[in-house]
């Protein structure tokens, strides 16, 4: 199996999607978002933001690089929901949950807000919009609420009653560099970029500094390092205690993206650093994989695998490989490709399973679920090594 050809990634895209493609859409509004391993639809009427965003990612991505304008449709189908029924008017807010596509959490995240902007993004890239101005609202009102300018990051969390939380992460701030850099691809606009590189620039150089080169999750209100946060809880499905290598690698990822756009010698340099620890103290040599978590001592503190740990790995292995020529990152590539294609796909049914125990036995039969996965990692980094490879 040559993992490494657009071949491969194009047909495995392509089987990913086969997945959702007729069961995905509810046509009385939004995307099904809970799915067992053979494809039957559970909680049928339950929504969340982040996954109805990036579904609507999902489909417009691949509607371009698979050339399928039927994507779009679906794409169009997501993000009309997303404007309609997420989005309350009157309070100007989105709606975290739903259910029966009646607002049920009202808490308002910025990781959801960076989604919208994804989302957005992607519908612009797809010609599914033709303004930039939803990119340019989002924008504003993750400035209104959540940009810390003495910081330059963001705050995380806005309670019902209009009080930001004490909370402070990394994994917002990821996620924001994320659909800022798609927002200045979309739009040409250098205000994203620029946003994208400073949030990086403070988190993976200064944030880091501080605590031994690595990226830590949680933060106080002043950003030091909160060392106690969910300290009995590294299961935690958003904000898990531990060194996160899946962090270390996605980070690795969009270190890479912004050094297309904007060439600097540290990007390149920290990528390396936090995707070989992450492979130096995270492979499982006995079971293969990545696992999930491990301490400041290095100790493993959750040996689960994850779909996603794997797939956003493999694609900072290819980007590596592209950006520095070296072929230890295209063996771990196919390393981690090999132990995915072993363990993590469903061969039966199709897309990934979301998480195995260390010895990758199934821990449910719940392939998808709404705010865990809908394999937007996974198809994500396909897409993205198959943009790093072609020409």
């Amino acid at each position: 199996m040559n993992f490494y050809s657009s071949e491969f990634l194009t047909q495995h895209s392509q089987s990913i999607l086969d997945f959702y493609d007729n069961s995905v859409v509810d046509q009385t509004g939004g995307y099904y978002q809970n799915f067992y391993d053979n494809g039957d639809v559970f909680n049928g009427r339950f929504r969340q933001l982040v996954s109805s965003t990036r579904i609507i990612v999902n489909y417009a991505m691949a509607g371009i690089a698979l050339n399928k304008p039927e994507y779009f449709t679906i794409a169009k189908h997501g993000l009309d929901y997303l404007e309609q029924v997420h989005w309350q008017e009157k309070s100007q807010t989105y709606a975290w949950t739903l259910e029966n596509h009646q607002p049920l959490d009202m808490t308002q995240q910025a990781y959801g807000y960076a989604f919208v902007l994804l989302a957005y993004a992607a519908a612009k890239k797809a010609n599914i919009i033709t303004t930039d101005e939803p990119l340019l609202k989002t924008y504003q009102l993750l400035e209104q609420r959540f940009w810390q300018p003495e910081f330059g990051l963001y705050a995380d969390e806005i309670n019902i009653h209009g009080e930001l939380n004490n909370y402070r992460g990394q994994n917002a701030n990821m996620h924001l560099c994320e659909a800022m850099i798609a927002a200045y691809e979309a739009t040409h606009n250098k205000l994203f970029l620029d946003r994208a590189f400073l949030i990086a620039e403070n988190i993976a150089q200064r944030q880091a500094s501080y605590t031994n080169g690595l990226i830590w999750e949680h933060y106080k209100t002043d950003f030091s390092p909160d060392w106690e946060y969910n300290k009995n809880d590294p299961k935690n499905l958003y904000r898990p205690w531990g060194f996160q290598p899946g962090h270390q690698t996605e980070w690795t990822k969009l270190l890479l993206m912004l050094n297309r756009h904007k060439p600097t010698a540290w990007l390149v340099d920290k990528a390396k650093v936090l995707f070989d620890k992450a492979m130096d103290v995270a492979w499982d040599e006995t079971h293969g994989g990545l696992i999930y978590g491990f301490d400041p001592e290095g100790d493993w503190c959750d040996d689960d695998k994850y779909f996603w740990v794997q797939s956003e790995s493999f694609a900072a292995a290819a980007m590596l490989h592209k950006a520095t020529g070296e072929e230890v990152y295209l063996t771990h590539y196919n390393k981690l490709w090999q132990y995915s294609w072993d363990h993590m796909i469903d061969h039966t049914y199709g897309a990934w399973f979301r998480v195995l125990t260390r010895d990758n036995k199934k821990m449910s039969n719940e392939k998808s679920s709404a705010g865990a996965k809908c394999d937007y990692h996974s198809l994500g980094a396909c897409l993205e090594v198959l943009r790093t490879i072609t020409p």
